[in-house]
Order: C-alpha cells, then structure tokens, then sequence
C-alpha cells in the first residue's frame, strides 16, 4: 500500500538546522574586508535640517566614511510604492537618508561607515545635527483638519481616498436607502491601534559589490521585489543585482518592504567599494521599520427588528504615518472585501480616508486589511445582536451564507467559492461548551460576582493567496498576483524544486518537498527545495498575504505535471508502447493490460544519458510552470473565548479558546498547526497587550519590549483547535491558505468577550489593548453613568501615557475616542 505524503504530520526539515545554531541569519555573516554601518536618527518627529557638522565623527577610530543625505541625493531616488489606490493619490519623496527635512522620529539622517559595528556606533554619537522644530500631526482626526502638516509641501495630510458603493458596482442597493428603511441601526467608532511586527530577527543587510554583480544578503521576504524594485529605483540594470534571503527569522509583514536601510547599504558599498554590512537593534527595529493597523473605524449598520440586516456603512481614517511603503495605501482597501464578511448584507458602501501624520509609516501586518475588517463587522454584530436583546450567534447565523449557496457572489463583489460555516460552528460549540458557559456566566451575573464571565464570538473568513492577476491589476496594483516554479529531475532519480516563494519560517521546504513526493512518487527525503536566492530563483514574486501554498504550491504541482507528460513519453517508447496506452501512480508508468513497468527514476536517468529517446524529443525532464490563479481562495472558521474579568481591579484572563478553521485540504497537520497558534497569539495580542505608544511631541515611548509588551508562552492557556475541510475549488490540491488565519479571527473574540463579561455594567467599548487600567476606568465611568457606557470614556479610551486631553484632540497613537450611538 503506498503512503500518501499530503495529510502527513511530518516534522519539518529545516529544523535540525535551525534548532542546532547551524542557522546562516544575514547578521551571521562575514566577508573580507567587511564594513559596518551605523545610522544617525533623528530625535524630532518634524523638522527642518539646518545643517549637520560629520567632522568628529569622520576622525574617529575605523571610520572609513561619513554619508548624509544631502551627499546621496543625486543617486538615492525616493523608496517606492508599488500600489497608488487612486489616479491623485499625494506621496511626498521618500529618500532613503533625508536630506533637509525629516517626518518622523527615527528618520535617518546620516550613516557612519566604519572598520567595525561598536566603531560605526561611538561615531553615530559624533555627528552635530542642528534641527528646527516643527509642529507635529499624530492623531487622524487631527490629521483630517489640515490644521498642521506632515508634509508642507504637499499642502494637505490627505493621501487618497478610495471608495466602494455596491449600489455603483451593481453588487447591491444604495445603502442609505436600506439603512433608511432599517428598523434598528446601530452607530459605532472602533479604534485598531498601532501596532509593531517585532519579528525576532531585527533586519539586517549586507552588500558586497566586488564581483560582476552586486549581491546583497537581506533578512526580507520579497528578494526578488526588493531586486527589481532597487534596480528601478537606484538605476541599476536588474541583472546586475543578485538578492539573497538566507535564514529569515520571521517578517509577519514587517519584512514585505524596500528598506532605507537596504537602500543605504548598497550606495554605500558601491561608493567605497568594499562588502558593507548594516544590522539594526531592537530598539531601531521598534522605531523605524514600519508598522500595523492604525485606523479609525466608523460604521453603521441596519437591520430588521427580527434581525435580518439590510446594510453596512464603512468610513475609515487609515494612518499612512510619515510615508507609503510598498504597499502601504493598500492595505485599508484590502479590508473593504472583508467588511460584509461572512455575511448576506444587501447594500454596502465603504470608503477610507488615508492620512499622513509624523510617525513611522505604516503597511502590511499579518492579514493586513482583513484583520481590521473582521474586527470591525465582529465587534458591529456583537452590538447589533446586544441592541435587538438576541444571542451573537444567532444573529450571526441568521445573516451567514448557508452552505448550499456557495458559490456565492457577495455584496463586494467576490465569489466566495466554497465554506460551511453551519459545520465549523456546530464543532466549535461542541469543543466550548457553549451552552453550559452561557448558564455559568448567568449564575454570575446574578449572585453579582466580583469576576465576571463573558464570551466571545468571531465567526470570519478571508481572502488570501494575493492574486489573481487581473483583479490586482484592476486595484491599480502595481504587480501580478502569478508565482513561479521548476522542478528539476536529476539523473539518480532525486529531485530539486525551485520556488518563487521565500520562506520565513512558514515550512515550505517540507510542504512542498511532500506535496512533490507524491506526485512524482520520488522519496520525501530524495526532494530539495531551492528558494530565496534570485540567482537560482530568477523568478518569482515571494511570500506574503497567505499565498506561498494556494499559489506557489500550485506553480510547483504545474511544474510537476508536466515531468511527469515529458517522463511518460520516454517510459513509452523505453517500453515500446503506445504513449496513451500509459498509465502513472505512485512514481511508476504501466502499460494497460500489461505487466511492464518503468520508474520515474529509469526515466530520469535514460534521458541523461540521451541514448534512445523518442525522436524529436530534447534530453531534459526538467519543467517551468507560472501558476496565476482564477480567484481568492476563502479560509474560514469559528473562534471562541471565555474571558473572566475582574470587576474590582480591571485584570482580564483567558480562560478558555477554541477555534475550528476551514482551510481546506491540509498538506501539513503539524505545520497548520503552527501556524494557527502563532496567529492566534499574534491577535489575542492585539487584543490584550500590543500597543505603540507616542508621546505628544511624536517619539515612540514603546520602544523597546520593557514597553512594548509582547505575550510569551506564560501568559496564555492552551488552545483547543480543531479543522472541518471544505475544499477549495480553485486549485487542483483543493487547500486554502493559513497564515494569517488565527490573527485576523482572535482579535475580536477576545475583544467581545472581554465587553460581553461587563455589558450588563455599563460599557459597551474598551480601546485596545484591554489592559486592566482601561477596563477598570471603563467599569467605573459607567456606573458613574459615564461616557463608557458608549464607547470606553475618555479615560479608559487612552494609554496610560497618554493625557484625556490629548486623546480628545486626537493627538494619541489610537486616534482618536471611540462613540457610538443607537438610532
């Protein structure tokens, strides 16, 4: 009987490596003749540059150079944006070193080059820099005014606003309308706070520019976006640039970016000459490479008063901070697909708003968009069922799509194309106890319990596998959604595959290495994976948005087909058989109603040899596929929380999480769950401990993880997670992607749990992170009869190191004060 590799909960191949130190991480690296570089940053989050005196620190020990902007000008360029959202979208120039004026605190100004790190440091300390102040912009509604400019030149804070009406598109009716006519809607402002993707690895690069290219060593996960895009933006002809991503140790989004660093690194070694490396600390990291979310929410929606909804209003204020990245205008416009959810809505207007303001610019976070969105319309419901006096579940599956619908086109436009959410809820109910919670909590409730019960609901789904093509190109997106393979058969029968995709840490040498095994029928351990490297992967479009599976895998099973066409032609005539007469399973070719019999690998090595192959046939197996897909393909799942909540101190625990996810076929069971329970921290975190956090004058005061509070191991339960397989329709492996799964689904069940334990006190919103000062200020404004009850109250709404006064004029690092009202 042959065993199947997909479905198998192989450990990962690349562990060994990484769990013995025999890692090769960029900063690991040494190369003769190596310098180093370290960056001046500036203090201010808006100024002017006055001027800068290099003389001290240029006459320190080991330094070999000092470089400011205004000595790189005329080569830098400005770091690019690969997605303008609207035909007059406004982007400021965004240099890789500022030249005479900086837009946030942290902004480089100068870089030292010296013979070592510690050199490169002490010389930092040496460079003069004079600045004049000037007014800052933090808050969005702030931003919204024009009052003070992130950028003067520009005249405005407005980036671009992007707007969806369903009514214009045909996908629905005029919300207005519908909201008009509803019997109940419900008005709430809902705060995503800034957030930070503290990837373990800090970014590091190193450039050497002695050979015929120049080959730099990133800590990215787009190598082969970061070669094209450093060629387009320095001048550089692309094939005289190599990119390597070695050993990646985790991005999240945060490594989806063309860095100033990376930028700075390589006119730097250009100009001097010699291999130049840069690697930043923790603190640099927190500051300055870009981060999450930000954004205001404002939505209504309507409904019956049986609870059938009848329209949902989006307006966002989306913080662009100082700049756009990559892909940095996008992101919000990621989540105008998600907001309708898993929902029948009829009508659906959205519209964002994206605004500069002088912090660290922002862009992809995992899920980037679609957590927001499932925050947003999880929360909305959680309220709508609280103002119609109905259980959260039952309004949701009042308002889901049932399962005998699919494929279904929803209120944005997408085709969901397949899903049942009636089976994954089913199951995750079973797991919860959901009932005897609800009889528990009331217990509580009524013996008036100093901790209090609540649970949390988040039924969700996305769109992942960032494609197709056409839809992006329709987004004005400035690149395709396709991924790139080869499979390559060697002549002992062993196999290499190429992947466009570049792994940080998501297993794509052992998924793919068994998803290659049994298709070809080749040893799991006769498979290696070649990824990262744009010199033996020259083409691909690399790893982000849940797609490395749904797209790249689908590009290596393309490239694996067709050795197999190329094979059977060559097992045919070594077999003296007609071609169609010849079957393949399980790496062996047979001929109907015969016993002969031909491995793949007696194929593999008669063509090596080339001696008799069938006429006109070139010796090589070896295959190219470029996958590019139809559609999105749609995760989707349940997720529960039971929250306790201290009533007198504010403390809130996780009791209890379930999830049940729907990602279809599953290639992996130990690599899917890894995935989960990463992304389920990632948005528990969001919910309960992850904050960015800026003081009135702009500089970032959670800078390091003293600060910045990232949860460990200790300070969650353990998650009971389980799978129900729906599989997609859009690819031949029927699997959906998972990465970023459990973040976007947590954050809200953890958030309607926490406000589920203390609606019947009073409150209805608590800003994130709940930290127990917020929710205890929250308890105590209600039953003060305070603002709380409508969205958390000034004092709950702020960072601890954040003033009422200045949350109130928008001036925080949330925005801006959550309200909301009942029409």
């Amino acid at each position: 009987m042959t065993v199947t590799e997909i479905g198998s909960a192989r450990l990962r191949k690349e562990d060994q490596r990484l769990i013995t130190g025999r890692t090769r991480y960029t900063d690991n690296m040494t190369l003769p003749g190596m310098l180093h570089i370290a960056c001046v940053r500036s203090p201010f989050a808006h100024a002017t540059i006055t001027a800068i005196d290099v003389s001290e620190a240029k006459a320190s020990p080991g330094v070999v150079s000092v470089l400011t902007g205004r000595d790189l000008a005329d080569e830098q360029g400005s770091l690019p944006c690969a997605w303008p959202i609207t035909e007059d979208q406004k982007a400021p120039p965004h240099p890789a070193v500022a030249v005479d004026h900086v837009a946030f605190a942290g902004e480089i100004v100068a870089v030292v080059v010296a013979r070592t790190a510690a050199q490169a440091r002490d010389a930092v300390e040496l460079v003069d820099v004079d600045y004049d102040e000037l007014p800052v912009v933090l808050g969005l509604e702030h931003a919204l005014t024009d009052e003070v400019l992130a950028h003067p030149s520009l005249g405005t804070n407005k980036s671009a606003t992007w707007v969806f009406d369903s009514a214009e598109a045909g996908t629905g009716t005029d919300v207005d309308q519908a909201l008009a006519g509803s019997d109940v809607v419900v008005e709430r402002t809902y705060t995503q706070q800034r957030l930070i993707p503290a990837f373990m690895e800090p970014r590091s690069t190193l450039v050497d520019p002695t050979g015929d290219q120049i080959v730099m060593w990133s800590a990215t996960q787009v190598p082969h976006i970061l070669r094209l895009m450093l060629a387009m933006t320095l001048g550089i002809p692309e094939g005289k640039v190599r990119v390597i991503a070695p050993d990646v140790g985790g991005g999240f989004g945060g490594k989806l970016q063309v860095t100033p660093e990376e930028v700075v690194t390589l006119l730097a070694a250009r100009r001097i000459g010699k291999p130049v490396k840069l690697t930043e600390t923790r603190s640099e990291s927190l500051m300055a490479a870009h981060h999450g979310r930000a954004q205001l929410q404002r939505l209504k929606i309507g409904a019956t008063k049986d609870g059938i909804v009848t329209g949902l209003s989006v307006d966002l204020l989306a913080d662009m901070g100082a700049y756009l990245g990559l892909v940095t205008p996008g992101v919000p416009v990621l989540g105008a697909f998600m907001f309708n959810s898993i929902y029948k809505f009829p009508a659906y207007r959205f519209s964002t708003t994206n605004l500069f303001t002088n912090k660290t610019w922002t862009d992809a976070y995992r899920g980037a968009g679609r957590p927001e969105a499932t925050f947003g319309i999880e929360r909305l419901m959680d309220d709508l069922a609280a103002e119609l006096g109905m259980d959260p579940l039952e309004l949701r599956e009042k308002n889901w799509i049932k399962h005998e619908e699919f494929p279904f086109t929803t209120v944005a436009g997408l085709e969901y194309d397949t899903g049942n959410y009636e089976a994954a809820t089913a199951k995750a109910l079973e797991l919860f106890g959901y009932d005897e919670l609800r009889a528990e909590q009331k217990q509580r409730r009524d013996a008036g319990d100093r901790v209090q019960l609540g649970i949390g609901i988040s039924t969700f789904t996305e769109m992942c596998g960032l494609a197709p093509s056409r839809v992006l190109g329709s987004l004005n997106y400035g690149a395709g959604g396709w991924e790139h393979a080869t499979v390559r058969m060697l002549p002992t029968g062993s196999v290499e595959v190429v992947t466009g995709a570049s792994a940080h840490g998501q297993g794509h040498e052992t998924a793919f290495s068994q998803i290659v095994a049994d298709r070809l029928g080749i040893p799991f351990d006769n498979i290696e994976v070649l990824h990262g490297d744009t010199a033996s992967s020259h083409k691909g479009l690399d790893t982000y948005g849940s797609r490395s599976l749904v797209v790249g895998g689908m590009a290596i099973v393309a490239a694996a087909d067709k050795v197999i066409e190329k094979a059977k032609a060559v097992a045919a005539h070594m077999m003296e058989a007609n071609p169609d007469d010849v079957e393949f399973a399980a790496g062996n070719f047979t001929v109907k109603g015969t016993d002969a019999s031909v491995n793949i690998a007696e194929t593999a090595l008669a063509v090596f040899a080339a001696h008799d192959l069938p006429d006109g046939m070139e010796p090589s197996l070896d295959s190219d596929a470029t996958f590019d897909p139809e559609n999105f393909n749609y995760p989707h799942g349940t997720h529960l929380a039971a929250m306790e909540v201290d009533t007198e101190t504010g403390e809130v625990t996780l009791r209890k999480y379930v999830c049940v996810d729907d990602i279809g076929n599953v290639v992996n069971p130990l690599i899917v769950e890894g995935q989960i329970h990463g992304g389920l921290v990632q948005g528990i975190a969001q919910a309960l401990f992850e904050e960015a956090v800026h003081d009135d004058a702009g500089t970032l005061v959670s800078g390091s993880f003293v600060d910045y509070l990232v949860p460990s191991a200790a300070d969650l339960p353990s998650f009971i997670t389980d799978r129900t397989e729906t599989p997609a329709t859009t690819n031949a492996l029927g699997v959906k992607g998972v990465g970023e799964a459990g973040t976007i689904a947590s954050t809200p069940a953890i958030v309607n749990g926490v406000i589920d334990a203390v609606r019947h006190l009073g409150v209805e919103d608590i800003l994130m992170p709940c930290s127990p000062h917020r929710v205890w200020t929250a308890i105590n404004n209600a039953g003060k009869g305070g603002l709380a009850a409508k969205g958390g109250g000034a004092e709950a709404a702020v960072p601890e190191t954040t003033s009422p006064e200045q949350a109130a004029s928008g001036s925080n690092s949330s925005g801006s004060l959550p309200t909301g009202d009942v029409q």
